[in-house]
């Protein structure tokens, strides 16, 4: 029980306090990548965390009262008295349905909103190529439409797709620059991390946490590709295309160039933030690494000290 209950409150506090924590810091738009990844492991551990706290109501009763205790031999009794849930049988069946629904939704928010991103890009980018037509030249399909736009669909058929008013509107380096960020989003599977990002919003919607990392990821990965794009070069075009196409933007599907927090995202092209040091992007690396193990390490922290507490006398 009170493994359980240590689970509990510390997915109630990532959940929060992790959330505005997140919230204030100023370091994400210095790595965005380090950023998306701190946001998904604080996430998801708390959706690990609890799933892992039912399973604990659950074991006293259901593993180590049977064929477990053979296992894990004289040391049985001390995780025994590790893991003893008060309410007995109760107490179990409420933790092994509180586990099995954590990981029922998971699974089926998890199946259901791939599908429906897989259907949604493969009929959208069909379309596009239906409607449009693709230029080699720019490696893009062109659409006839006035709207100035450019976005990319993910999925089977990788496409992005580039509107005609923003070949008019934009000059040849705006139009290379932009194009290289959507390929940017390809190359490095954000529609993943969104995926990721919002499958856990949906099994744990009331989370201040989880609804936090679907937005934050959305703008982060924007964050991302703009890097991306303008390594190594002048991040002036992006930043004008960025422009143009904020003004005419539009509801566009998949990841669109200039629907996300774009005027954050040409101020940070005009005046590049200073890159993080390498020390501190070991430490949050760390940090992420403690985010996604703590949930199981806490779970596990009284099997390992009963076993390092050696054998145990019979009762």
């Amino acid at each position: 029980m009170t493994v359980a209950a240590v689970l509990v409150v510390y997915a109630a506090c990532a959940g929060t306090l992790g959330a505005r924590m997140l919230g204030r810091a100023r370091w994400p738009v210095r790595a965005p990548l380090l950023a998306i990844i701190i946001y998904l492991a604080a996430a998801w551990s708390v959706v690990a965390a609890l799933g892992l706290a039912g399973l604990t109501l659950a074991v006293h009763a259901t593993a180590l009262g049977g064929g477990l205790s053979h296992l894990i031999g004289a040391c049985v009794l001390r995780l025994r008295d590790a893991y003893a849930t008060p309410g007995g049988a109760t107490a179990a069946g409420l933790g092994l349905t509180l586990a099995g629904a954590v990981m029922a939704r998971t699974a089926v928010t998890a199946v259901t909103h791939l599908r429906a991103v897989r259907q949604h890009a493969l009929r959208h980018a069909q379309t596009a190529r239906l409607v449009g037509h693709r230029e080699p030249a720019l490696g893009a399909v062109l659409v006839d439409h006035a709207q100035p736009a450019a976005y990319c669909v993910a999925g089977p058929h990788p496409t992005v797709i580039l509107t005609t008013g923003a070949l008019q509107a934009l000059n040849p380096d705006q139009v290379d620059a932009v194009l290289t960020h959507e390929r940017a989003h390809l190359a490095y599977r954000h529609h993943r991390l969104l995926a990721i990002a919002r499958i856990g919003r949906q099994v744990l919607p009331f989370i201040p946490l989880m609804q936090d990392a679907d937005k934050q990821i959305t703008r982060l990965v924007e964050m991302h590709a703009d890097d991306a794009a303008t390594a190594g070069r002048d991040a002036g075009p992006l930043a004008t295309a960025l422009v143009v196409l904020a003004r005419g933007a539009g509801p566009a599907p998949g990841l669109a160039a200039a629907t996300t927090d774009a005027m954050q995202r040409i101020q940070r092209l005009l005046r590049p933030v200073e890159p993080l040091s390498r020390i501190r992007r070991q430490l949050l690396r760390a940090g992420a690494g403690v985010l996604a193990l703590t949930p199981v390490l806490l779970a596990l922290t009284p099997a390992m000290v009963a076993l390092a507490l050696g054998r145990v006398p019979a009762a």
